[in-house]
């Protein structure tokens, strides 16, 4: 009988990457009466199909070090709120919305990864997040920074293009995606300001940053799209190579 491609390439060696899970307090009508996870199914089938394990990780910071030590890579995902602009040093602006328990448990999984020398995979306020963790801050809504023609939050379906981005010459988004420029989607309302100890790898035509990325050799990448979606050929490459990534690292606490 015939196999299933997908599963003949996740059993050479499929990397178990960890995806940061979205909590709903749920109620009367929703999915449950009572507070639950939950994530685009696109999530997962995106990392399937780049040959990955895909498992959600709860809220919990006090297992950070424990999950970490299971995976090969971690992605911090997307979603409909901000991360405290405390953390940054500000106050919060009155479009701001927190969920301070996820926001929690992502900074104890990102440090517990760069600890563990993890390769990370930031998307959309999961790349925002990295910046505040390498140090840096954000722009808590961009319609005041950067009121101009181009829609941060797109109008039409988000498995369709907003705009372009160009992205920088020999940095390792260049180098994953083998791309000069790209297509994406587009759906937030915060930026970053300052990346911190990262540096910028991709920018939209009206200067705002859409992705960053470490320089010490570790895979460290942020995109402020959604490559789940496939909407550009770079966005398969790009988690190609974030799988590749988890596929030959060594973490700390496993080496001999």
């Amino acid at each position: 009988m015939p196999q299933n491609p997908v599963y003949i390439h996740l059993m050479t060696r499929a990397p178990l990457i960890g995806l940061t899970l979205d909590i709903e307090p749920g109620g009367p009508g929703a999915f449950s009466r009572f507070p639950y996870h939950a994530l685009r199914q696109n999530y997962f089938s995106a990392i399937t199909a780049a040959g990955g394990l895909p498992v959600g990780l709860p809220h919990e910071p006090a297992l950070a070090a424990a999950l970490m030590a299971r995976l090969d890579g971690l992605v911090v995902t997307g979603g409909a709120f901000d991360p405290d602009p405390a953390l940054y040093g500000e106050t919060l602006h009155p479009m701001t919305t927190l969920k301070p328990g996820r926001t929690d448990a992502e900074l104890a999984y990102l440090h517990a990864a760069r600890t563990a020398h993890l390769p990370i995979l930031g998307i959309c306020g999961g790349m925002q997040l990295m910046a505040i963790a390498w140090g840096g801050a954000l722009h808590q809504h961009l319609p005041d920074h950067a009121p101009g023609p181009i829609a941060h939050e797109q109008p039409n379906p988000r498995d369709e293009p907003g705009h372009g981005v160009s992205i920088l010459p020999g940095t390792l988004l260049s180098q994953v995606t083998g791309r000069a420029s790209m297509q994406v989607n587009s759906s937030h309302h915060q930026g970053v300001r300052d990346p911190g100890a990262l540096r910028v790898s991709a920018s939209a035509p009206d200067g705002v940053i859409e992705a960053i990325e470490a320089q010490d050799g570790i895979f460290a990448l942020g995109v402020q799209w959604h490559p789940e979606f496939a909407i550009d050929p770079g966005d398969a490459r790009l988690l190609a190579g974030f799988i590749d990534a988890a596929r030959h690292a060594t973490p700390q606490d496993r080496r001999a």
